[in-house]
């Protein structure tokens, strides 16, 4: 998948979800907490059958480093929702005030950011689409919380637009940071894949449990398809990419297996 359709893909994806607050109904979301349901298993599936492997397959820090930065990331994800007051797993809150949210969009565009740095390694772009999915509802939750403050459609149009575009800078700047692009940080790529796991964990695991019917222990048979839909898609991708293990950052394990090629070319000659 071409970078300009990635681009393309996470921008119009949360930035019309985002638009839609002006033409549909706030108070029925019962879709939304499907495709919630949906994307939380979608990510988790992804995130332990791609994300894990990969970042430790990457052998730059050793596996214990690698999971407290997971960990930490986990945690950070707990700290910014302190701020965001959950609108990333969909949370739509009524104000009565009309301030601007200020530390909610702060916190909300941070996260997004985060989440798009996962993209820059090819064999991911599968995350793509459920990222998308995770940005409807986390969009819409954000149109109807700036529709009860003062603001005018134009700027809550700018604004929907900001958090829209936080996603693909996060890719672009995820993309030039694993190829050596951006400054010399390059050797810290799988410390900050392995944070944006923590952060997904964290994400998933909290819409799957929040997702469906109030009594979160009670059996919800349209949520379960959701889930399991999810679970099966990203199943899909795993088996039809050949579960190819030659992953990790762009740099260091490209220029190894070229150089492992022209080793057996020498062989042969």
């Amino acid at each position: 998948m071409s970078s300009f359709l990635i681009v393309n893909i996470l921008f119009f994806s949360a930035f019309l979800a985002g638009l839609s607050v002006f033409f549909v109904k706030r108070d029925n979301t019962s879709l939304l907490k499907l495709i919630l349901s949906f994307s939380g298993a979608y990510l988790f599936s992804i995130t332990v059958l791609h994300l894990i492997p990969h970042v430790y397959l990457s052998a730059n820090t050793s596996p214990e480093v690698i999971g407290v930065y997971i960990l930490c990331g986990f945690l950070f994800q707990l700290v910014l929702e302190h701020f965001s007051q959950g609108i990333e797993h969909g949370h739509i809150h009524h104000h009565d005030h009309k301030v601007f949210p200020i530390g909610i969009m702060v916190s909300l565009c941070l996260h997004a950011f985060l989440e798009g740095m996962p993209l820059a390694a090819g064999h991911q772009t599968e995350l793509v689409f459920g990222i998308a999915i995770h940005h409807i509802p986390a969009a819409f939750a954000l149109g109807s919380l700036l529709l009860n403050t003062n603001l005018n459609k134009q700027k809550i149009g700018f604004f929907l637009l900001l958090f829209a575009a936080m996603t693909p800078l996060g890719f672009l700047t995820s993309k030039g940071i694993s190829s050596g692009d951006i400054g010399n940080i390059s050797q810290y790529f799988d410390k900050i894949m392995a944070i944006v796991i923590g952060i997904f964990l964290h994400i998933s695991t909290t819409i799957l449990f929040e997702s469906g019917s109030a009594d979160h222990h009670k059996f919800n048979r349209r949520k379960m398809i959701a889930v399991l839909l999810g679970v099966l898609v990203s199943l899909a991708n795993f088996l039809f990419e050949g579960h190819d293990h030659s992953h990790g950052p762009a740099n260091a394990p490209h220029e190894h297996h070229d150089h492992s090629h022209d080793h057996d070319h020498k062989h042969e000659h």
